[in-house]
This record gives C-alpha cells, sequence and structure tokens, in this order.
C-alpha cells in the first residue's frame, strides 16, 4: 500500500464538509449558505485538483 498523501485527504474532507453545508443550508433555507457552501466546495476541489497537476508535473506521485 503507498503512503496516504495527508494534505488530499484534508482536501477531501473539506469538500465534503462543504457538501454536507449545502444541504444544511437548503434545509435552513439560507441563501446566503448556499452560495458560501458552493464558493468553498470550488474553492477546496479546485485546490486539490491543482496540487494533484503540480506534483504530478513534480514527480511526487
Amino acid at each position: 500500500m503507498k503512503d496516504i498523501k495527508w494534505i488530499f485527504l484534508l482536501y477531501a474532507i473539506c469538500a465534503a464538509l462543504s457538501m454536507m453545508g449545502i444541504g444544511v443550508a437548503i434545509g435552513e433555507s439560507s441563501i446566503i449558505g448556499i452560495v458560501i457552501s458552493i464558493v468553498f466546495l470550488m474553492l477546496f476541489l479546485g485546490l486539490g485538483f491543482k496540487t494533484k497537476k503540480k506534483w504530478r508535473e513534480e514527480g511526487r506521485l
């Protein structure tokens, strides 16, 4: 088994929490909460893919 890339685990957990935040905000009927959760979701997914591309180019993956 290969080593765990902890930064990617952190990004995945943060993205999952953002998805849960969207659900909670929908339940609360909070437009601001929905928008903020979507922004954080895009941020964490983007950071994860950007980091993966950078590491692949550096040969770290």
